[in-house]
């Protein structure tokens, strides 16, 4: 990313085969390169080496979808896309934990639900933006990757219609803009009896935050996390759209509610 020299507004890499830097095996890479080809926001691709490594590189464009992401009044972030490896590294995060289910919360595109399916978790996306849902659903019918989409107010959602048993939410919404609206999806999962222990919640942190806060622990995220009684799980940095211009990329905070002592992931 800082030699790219392009002038796209999204530009990110997926590599084409297996490797001892990325394992992925290839047949997930091939599903994730259906992602994109299906998904109109790439409007070109090249190949690339990188590091010896032979890649693809997507070009895209999410005006439309942005600004029509931003109409809603319950819409804490607008829609910018977490990058398909980055999503596929989210997902299978919350699978290494333990979690059964995937719960994407502003779930744009529906990549990280996508890579959720992928790793053979039963996915949820909701989305606020009707045509944000209507991309996901041209997406699923494209690649046969069938995940749940729906079309929602994240902070009015019944959560039980779901029947889940241990999820993970993914929060969608950097500290200082998703914040009500985590507290709102933690309050109604702590209200059903089911997941009174068994859910946790991942946050896109900010490195920046807890340097410069009194928050060391939290990413942004310390009071939410004691306010609802989680506990930290483990932290992931991953590069992501909003952060192309940041000396140091998102962390994405895993949290649980407090358990006994369990396996913990940590990633640089």
């Amino acid at each position: 990313m800082r030699g790219y020299r392009g002038r796209s507004l999204l530009c990110e890499v997926v590599p084409l085969s297996h490797s001892t830097s990325i394992p992925i095996d290839d047949g997930t890479l091939k599903s994730l390169h259906r992602f994109a080809a299906a998904n109109p926001i790439y409007f070109r691709s090249y190949d690339l080496e990188i590091s010896g490594v032979a890649c693809r590189v997507y070009e895209g464009d999410i005006t439309s979808y942005w600004l029509g992401s931003k109409k809603h009044d319950t819409s804490y972030q607008p829609f910018y896309p977490t990058w398909m490896l980055s999503a596929f590294a989210l997902a299978h995060g919350a699978k290494s934990l333990g979690f059964k289910e995937l719960v994407d919360v502003g779930s744009g595109d529906g990549r990280i639900a996508y890579c959720g399916r992928l790793l053979g978790m039963e996915s949820h996306g909701i989305e606020i933006d009707y045509d944000l849902v209507q991309l996901q659903n041209s997406i699923s019918d494209a690649t046969g990757v069938r995940y749940n989409a729906v079309n929602a107010d994240a902070t009015r959602f019944d959560y039980r219609a779901l029947n889940l048993s241990r999820p993970m939410f993914f929060i969608s919404g950097l500290p200082e803009m998703g914040e009500m609206l985590a507290n709102s999806v933690i309050g109604q999962v702590e209200s059903i009896k089911e997941l009174g222990s068994s859910a946790g919640f991942n946050f896109m942190g900010s490195h920046v935050m807890k340097a410069h806060t009194r928050d060391r622990t939290g990413w942004g995220w310390g009071s939410v996390i004691a306010n609802h009684g989680l506990e930290l799980a483990g932290t992931v940095t991953l590069p992501t759209l909003w952060t192309a211009d940041q000396p140091v990329d998102t962390a994405y905070v895993y949290t649980r509610f407090k358990q006994p002592a369990r396996a913990s992931l940590t990633r640089k």
